[in-house]
């Protein structure tokens, strides 16, 4: 699907969904400040519209983890729209995790876990590691660092999906990233959100090997010495 399709799918067969959704942000934002974008127009554009432009990288019936959730982009607007779709949600901050489980039993969302726990924490778990098809995350943290925390819980054949900004500078500069964790970069799509929000980019990190085991290193060295 184009832009102007997914816009439709928004704004009429999903838009109970999520208006109801955005009703949620609005209602816990004061006491868990989950994002700066609330005005109407700008979430749809810069918030629902952004997390739905990837589905066409999600496989049908795919098992997906998401790392660093907040409020729930990319993963509640894709499951709102994908119900095949399988989610683990895996958020540090507490708060967070309490307002994503109201949006899941508020909403009636089947098939999502959600995690209060660190990445590198939980990537070292035999039930989480290398076991989904799809890892994604959108605004966390630079490429190279984010490709250690989501490429360990990718199983081979699978692939990582990150949400950028337009600027691509650190999709190539994490090519060594991607080959030390036993993957390669395979696609990156460009795209421009509408009404001027902005160049935005899909980069596809595709899985061709186990990651080592030492990976994610912990500590904060993903962030400090990233590879």
């Amino acid at each position: 699907m184009n832009l102007e399709q997914y816009i439709a799918l928004l704004e009429v067969e999903y838009k109970e969904k999520f208006d109801a959704y955005r009703a949620l942000i609005i209602e816990y934002n004061a006491r868990y400040n989950l994002t700066t974008i609330l005005e109407e127009q700008d979430m749809f554009y810069k918030h629902f519209l952004d997390s739905v432009v990837g589905e066409k990288y999600f496989p049908k019936n795919a098992k997906v983890i998401e790392i660093g959730s907040g409020a729930g982009f990319p993963s509640m607007p894709l499951k709102l729209i994908r119900d095949d779709l399988s989610f683990t949600l895996v958020e540090s901050v507490g708060k967070k995790c309490e307002f994503l489980h109201a949006v899941v039993d508020k909403l009636g969302l089947s098939n999502v876990n959600i995690y209060s726990k660190r990445a590198e924490d939980l990537a070292r778990d035999g039930i989480h590691r290398e076991k989904y098809n799809i890892a994604t995350a959108r605004a966390v943290a630079r490429m190279n660092t984010l490709s250690e925390y989501c490429l360990p819980f990718v199983r081979v054949g699978g692939a990582f999906v990150a949400y950028k900004s337009g600027d691509t500078t650190e999709i190539d500069e994490a090519k060594s990233a991607y080959k030390v964790l036993g993957a390669r970069l395979k696609a990156v799509e460009k795209y421009e959100l509408p009404e001027g929000y902005g160049e935005r980019t899909l980069a596809v990190v595709e899985k061709v090997q186990t990651t080592p085991a030492k990976y994610p290193r912990g500590q904060g060295k993903e962030r400090k010495n990233p590879l």
